[in-house]
């Protein structure tokens, strides 16, 4: 009887720790929740509390097997998913999403943000104690009362069985109606953005999916996408409205032309045997290539000099304090609805759309991981090969994001802090400085192209924490804003005073009406509290579509300026620069399209949120707002998630596949 009493003994005591770690993990889970702001009553709240289930029963099955250091096991597994939730937690505070497993992996490259972290920790210090509370009560009371010693191969079996039951079930009813995407070309789960897996998901179920797909490399049998013929086809609502856009354009049917080149798709599905490539062959070839149209080669031979500045936003362009940058967007051309989505790793991924044409990888750093790929459709690479010099600066450490693996395979000759460009190492560094270094390195040597990835802008923004808002404090002091507020504008005065001595210099060596610069941010100013960027807006800006719409620029001295009103976005940047420039490249095999061609406007948000000509679709509230006026086709909302969601699964395999180098042999 005694026995029987201990045997039920332990039971209860094995049962009420799983049960108090799964309230453990669920409550994080909640304050994580609450945290980013999003969609807070929805299905995540179900399956959230079904992973918090099998984490505590995870946990305690992996004790069993540490009899004798049971309570140790426990407290440093219990440590570490508390750890796992804290560190997300701030480092969302930071960049607006979640940290994937490989970005951990190399966590070492961010030893430049320690600032910024140690401020991010103490500013949301209550956030954490309030999150580790019940953790620490927890290990407390774990070595005053005694833990389950029932170690039987029966209740380790019990307790298998019942987290496959549970993870078999989620996953179940995930696919079944609860996934993000529903399509009939996806193939297996897929989680396509950090912050809405996490909060349809739950965070230890988005970073196991990332653990199990990217790192371990463990794959579920891909399935392929269905072959759909003529995949993004341009769908006019009438014949009269393609007419119309044509002849704005000054264009008859029989003289379109169509920027794409040559490619014996037939041939290379006939002799390709992976059915992956195969696949992509097919998709490619249905896809309809952009028109040619009047703006075809108007930059035919320029010099080019692109920038991917840091943080950069309308909203930090002012007539007064920043005349350059306004003197670029309004005597330009003017984008009055440019989209700069946030991508998973914030500048790398940013930076990825903005000069390759191409999607991001989720989980991964698809810059980094492309450094052994064939790149043709990269500017340096492009541009080098017409003969044009070809250099890349960064005003910070060369090694960073291991820009000097990928960028030389961009086709540049990169030099940053560390490796030739001897800016001041300060945080962050000059712009100006930055300018006024290289400008003379490569004016001189026509036709160049010259690829800047920009410093000054970047976070945090305030006098104490930033060297260049600290520099250019005396020219905000009078703004009625706050110090964030101000510390922003004075980081981008600093951008301002580099673009004016850039154009000053141009028209030193007599090349200003032989240049053509291409400006676009990185993402948007993320390191500012929500309420001091509604302050510089002057209204509260909405935070699915609003927050990301930004300045794109496009300028050249003497240029004849023009508002384009057509939705847009960093993914079109490169397609349209190649058009410009009247290069040679197959519109088919890039994801974004020629602003100026006849091709309808698409706009895709990190979490598959887009625009189009028809409306708005928002992926947190599964809503789709239509333009006033617009009836949409029952299909259409399902028709372009597919789409979407090609266009995700096809940049992906570009970057696996190495598909440009099997394409053009």
């Amino acid at each position: 009887m005694t026995k029987n009493n201990d045997k039920k003994l332990k039971h209860r005591v094995s049962i009420k720790n799983i049960a108090f770690i799964t309230a453990i993990v669920y409550y994080m889970e909640l304050m994580l929740r609450i945290n980013i702001n999003s969609n807070f009553f929805n299905i995540g709240l179900v399956y959230s509390m079904l992973i918090a289930i099998v984490t505590g029963i995870t946990i305690d099955l992996i004790g069993s097997f540490f009899t004798k250091r049971k309570k140790t096991v426990l407290i440093i597994m219990i440590v570490f998913v508390t750890y796992l939730y804290v560190s997300q937690m701030v480092y969302y505070n930071i960049f607006k999403t979640f940290y994937s497993v490989y970005s951990a992996a190399k966590a070492v490259k961010a030893i430049g943000f320690i600032k910024d972290l140690i401020y991010k920790i103490a500013v949301n210090l209550h956030w954490i104690l309030l999150m580790v509370a019940p953790s620490v009560f927890y290990i407390r009371n774990i070595y005053k009362k005694p833990v389950d010693t029932n170690n039987s191969w029966i209740k380790r079996v019990i307790s298998l069985i019942i987290i496959i039951l549970i993870v078999s079930g989620t996953k179940y009813t995930y696919n079944a109606g609860g996934q993000i995407i529903k399509s009939s070309s996806n193939g297996p789960i897929q989680i396509p953005e950090p912050t809405l897996a996490v909060n349809r998901l739950g965070l230890v179920s988005t970073m196991s999916v990332d653990l199990y797909k990217n790192i371990l490399g463990f794959k579920e049998e891909e399935e392929i996408p269905e072959f759909v013929e003529k995949p993004e086809e341009i769908i006019w609502d009438n014949l009269e409205d393609e007419i119309r856009h044509n002849k704005n354009l000054g264009l008859s049917k029989q003289e379109i032309e169509y920027n794409m080149i040559e490619i014996d798709f037939d041939k290379l599905i006939v002799e390709e045997e992976n059915e992956i490539i195969n696949n992509m062959h097919q998709y490619f070839k249905g896809v309809e290539p952009s028109e040619k149209n009047n703006y075809t080669g108007k930059f035919e031979n320029y010099n080019l000099i692109m920038i991917t500045a840091e943080s950069f936003h309308s909203l930090a362009i002012d007539k007064e304090l920043t005349p350059t940058l306004y003197k670029l967007q309004n005597e330009g051309y003017n984008f009055t609805n440019f989209y700069n989505p946030l991508w998973g790793v914030s500048t790398l991924d940013g930076e990825y759309v903005a000069i390759t044409g191409l999607l991001p990888k989720p989980g991964v750093w698809s810059m980094y991981e492309s450094r052994d790929n064939y790149m043709p459709y990269a500017m340096g690479n492009v541009l080098r090969k017409k003969g044009y010099t070809t250099k890349a600066y960064h005003n910070h450490h060369y090694t960073y994001y291991d820009r000097h693996l990928s960028h030389p395979n961009l086709g540049y000759e990169y030099i940053a802090l560390g490796n030739g460009l001897d800016v001041e190492e300060t945080w962050p560094e000059s712009d100006l400085e930055m300018m006024e270094l290289t400008a003379d390195k490569y004016m001189d040597e026509e036709p160049f192209h010259t690829y800047y990835l920009t410093m000054s802008g970047h976070m945090r923004y305030t006098f104490s924490g930033n060297y260049i808002a600290r520099k250019n404090r005396e020219l905000v002091e009078h703004l009625p804003y706050s110090e964030e507020g101000k510390g922003y504008i004075a980081t981008h005065i600093e951008l301002d005073k580099a673009m004016e001595y850039l154009l000053k210099k141009l028209e030193e060596y007599g090349v200003a009406e032989n240049t053509l610069i291409v400006m676009s941010p990185d993402h948007y100013p993320y390191g500012m509290e929500k309420e001091n960027l509604d302050e510089l807006a002057g209204r509260e800006l909405e935070n699915n579509f609003e927050l990301y719409k930004s300045s794109l620029i496009i300028y050249s001295e003497g240029i004849e300026s023009i508002t384009i009103d057509k939705p847009v976005s960093s993914l079109d940047i490169i397609p349209t620069v190649m058009n410009l420039m009247g290069l040679e490249y197959d519109s088919r095999l890039l994801m974004g399209r020629d602003i100026f061609s006849n091709s309808q406007p698409l706009v895709i948000f990190h979490n598959r949120s887009f625009i189009t000509d028809k409306g708005r679709y928002n992926s947190v509230k599964e809503e789709f707002i239509p333009n006033p006026g617009v009836v949409i086709d029952e299909n259409y909302l399902q028709n372009m998630l597919e789409i979407i969601e090609r266009k995700f699964y096809y940049s992906e395999q570009i970057l696996d596949k190495d598909y440009y180098s099997i394409v053009f042999d």
